[in-house]
């Protein structure tokens, strides 16, 4: 991942699916055990230097909580 490049997972809008952690050939995304306001486990990235901003994971999240950023 780039200095520029930057995931944003928007927690509220995740309804813990887990789509995108299985998208995820580097594995650097898990279920979070901590709950949104929905009450509903959500994603979070473990860390983003293995990340190679392919985008898999925002285009699997079907409540397009997960942005890219490249930079």
């Amino acid at each position: 991942m780039g200095s520029g490049d930057k995931i944003v997972i928007n927690i509220e809008r995740c309804k813990g699916c887990g789509l995108c952690v299985i998208a995820c050939d580097r594995k650097i995304l898990s279920m979070s055990k901590k709950l949104n306001k929905k009450g509903l486990h959500f994603v979070e990235w473990k860390d983003l230097k293995d990340c190679k901003s392919c985008t898999m994971c925002a285009i699997i999240c079907p409540e397009a909580a997960i942005e890219v950023y490249k930079e």
